[in-house]
């Protein structure tokens, strides 16, 4: 069941978004070589509490996971896509680093994800993060009344695809809220005119994560040990997410400065 938000409680969510956005622009520019990725955690927190907001994936279980995750930022490099957790491990030149943050803010919750480049990046990999931008993009241009869930995945799936990179099928966007995981699932592929009809209220993470294998094997993903997924054949991956409201006009980003 979709959980409708009033025009009040979207001013709220963007307040939280705002705060988000900067936040996260704060810790990409942390996001260097040598940097490790719990130092990347720890500032996150420390903002994050600041503000005044309360880290949304600090002891959150999601769907399949084993145990808790313990840190307030997912930080996934390379083939790792998303739930990566923070650790010792310093940053490499050449990495391609996800950061997946979300908050809490007066009861609602916001996320956001960026891919950063860290460095020389290996051959392809900057298209790969063009790419993987500009499918989010355009599926947000999808989210307005009348449309369908449908029309946001086949956005995505069909910019990624005509540049020979494939989606991952596997994982999806989602509702969010008072919930930080509320209906509707938001796939990364689809035909236009199929799924839920998108309405005034619905308040959306969309968000692509595209590996650089070749459509239609590519993108298949593995569960590792740690509860992050990685791609299965090991290439490299991009994530970008908003959280995105529906209004009366049109789409409405709510995690951005």
């Amino acid at each position: 069941m979709h959980t409708l938000k009033s025009a009040s409680e979207i001013e709220i969510m963007a307040e939280g978004g705002r705060i988000l956005a900067t936040v996260l622009k704060r810790v990409r520019t942390e996001t260097k070589v040598g940097v490790t990725t719990k130092h990347l955690d720890s500032l996150s927190r420390e903002l994050i509490k600041e503000s005044g907001a309360l880290p949304a994936f600090l002891g959150y279980r999601s769907t399949g996971s084993k145990k808790p995750f313990p840190a307030t930022l997912c930080v996934s490099i390379n083939e790792v896509v998303v739930h990566g957790q923070p650790s010792k491990m310093e940053i490499k030149d050449g990495d391609i680093v996800k950061l997946d943050l979300g908050l809490r803010y007066r009861g609602f919750y916001l996320d956001s994800a960026i891919t950063v480049p860290v460095g020389k990046v290996p051959a392809g990999a900057s298209k790969l993060i063009s790419v993987t931008k500009k499918a989010l993009d355009l599926a947000i241009q999808e989210a307005k009344p009348g449309k369908t869930l449908g029309h946001i995945g086949h956005a995505v799936q069909s910019y990624v695809e005509k540049n020979e990179f494939s989606v991952v099928r596997s994982l999806t966007g989602h509702g969010i809220g008072r919930g930080l995981h509320e209906d509707p699932s938001v796939f990364n592929f689809g035909k236009p005119g199929t799924g839920d009809e998108i309405v005034v209220g619905m308040v959306l993470a969309i968000e692509p994560m595209v590996a650089m294998s070749h459509p239609p094997e590519g993108g298949r993903i593995k569960q590792l040990s740690d509860d992050s997924f990685a791609i299965a054949d090991g290439s490299l991956s991009a994530h970008f997410e908003h959280t995105v409201a529906v209004t009366r006009y049109g789409p409405r980003i709510l995690t951005i400065v």
